[in-house]
């Protein structure tokens, strides 16, 4: 039984676990238990993006696809610029 056999209610309960990490990282980020310069929440964004865009296996659609496809995209360029940059109060010699 490959990965696509699986039932749809599989994939959306997946995309429903990616909308409550949406949820969660901007209830966090909105509290200030996270800062949007924090790796948890481009982590979290990843992976809620990266469950919806699998949810929307048994329910396509193409502009939900590409924001999810935009997020991903995002997350990983935050987590790489957050390993590659200094910080912002270092300087530059």
């Amino acid at each position: 039984m490959g990965i696509f056999n699986l039932s749809p209610v599989i994939f959306e309960m997946i995309g429903v676990i990616g909308f409550g990490l949406y949820v969660l990282n901007y209830a966090l980020l909105t509290l200030r238990y996270l800062s949007g310069h924090d790796v948890a929440y481009f982590i979290l964004n990843l992976l809620a993006a990266a469950f919806v865009l699998v949810g929307l296996m048994a329910s396509f659609n193409l502009a939900s696809a590409l924001i999810q496809v935009f997020w991903v995209g995002m997350s990983l360029a935050g987590i790489a610029l957050k390993f590659t940059r200094p910080p912002n109060n270092a300087t530059l010699s």
